[in-house]
């Protein structure tokens, strides 16, 4: 089984990228499972019930979130009726959605999706290596195939969830710092990593955001609102392929693509 995960769909040029890139993917790699970070897809902030219909459209199976999850209000009811569209599931009970979702492959194969966000240089929420782990148990209850999206600012605390969870999941990517990582590998337990995904979007930018803005941020230190670049895209993401009745990841190869 062929699963391709997409790192943070950024703006308009990331879901241009996803549109034009991704049906040529999955023809061409033969992939039976998409999960798509885009916590970022409407205009940099969030994401509307109207672009998680286009990517599901394209070939989307999953759509993951983060810190971010909640920028548009309209979201918040389409999280409680759309169970293919996840929030991190360490957010407290009583929030909109869930954290995670066992699906179902075209050639009848379940995988769990689990989303979990870090708690470094973000919201300070429920602990997501007590929570993962909890969740890990019930989701193998029903399948032995579980990939986790670890939604993290520090690059130490992605690692140490690999780590945790290695022998127990199947693959852990990271998402959130919108840089590509080139230390994908397959851990000593069996599961499948790479520290980030990078992003899907504009190339000439500061992680999506106009190159100008963000040097001006960083030269006044004033507040402004940032905007997402313009111009050419890439599109970035990991497939892994595993073995699905054993759950064990077989490999784990990166892509960067142009548009």
């Amino acid at each position: 089984m062929k699963v391709l995960l997409i790192g943070d769909i950024m703006g308009e040029p990331g879901r241009r990228a996803v549109l034009r890139c991704l049906p040529k993917l999955i023809g061409q790699q033969g992939i039976d499972l998409v999960v798509a970070n885009a916590e970022n897809a409407a205009g940099g902030f969030g994401i509307t019930p109207d672009l998680a219909d286009e990517l599901f459209e394209v070939g989307v199976s999953v759509i993951t979130t983060g810190n971010h999850a909640w920028d548009k209000k309209e979201i918040l009811d389409y999280f409680k009726t759309e169970r293919r569209l996840l929030r991190p599931a360490n957010y407290p009970p009583g929030v909109p959605g869930s954290g995670a979702v066992i699906v179902e492959t075209p050639g009848g194969e379940k995988v769990a999706i689990l989303h979990l966000m870090g708690r470094t240089f973000l919201p300070t929420i429920d602990c997501p290596f007590q929570v993962g782990q909890r969740e890990v148990a019930r989701l193998k209850q029903e399948t032995p195939a579980v990939l986790v999206d670890m939604h993290a600012e520090a690059t130490s605390e992605k690692m140490a969830m690999g780590y945790y969870l290695d022998g127990s999941v199947t693959a852990v990517v990271g998402t959130h710092t919108h840089v590509q990582t080139a230390d994908e590998q397959i851990l000593p337990k069996g599961t499948a990593y790479i520290t980030d995904i990078g992003m899907t979007g504009p190339i000439h930018s500061v992680i999506g955001i106009k190159k100008e803005m963000a040097i001006e941020k960083f030269l006044t230190q004033m507040p402004r609102r940032f905007e997402v670049a313009g111009g050419p895209a890439i599109f970035c993401a990991v497939l892994v392929e595993l073995d699905g009745r054993l759950g064990k990841a077989l490999r784990i190869e990166r892509f960067r693509l142009s548009e």
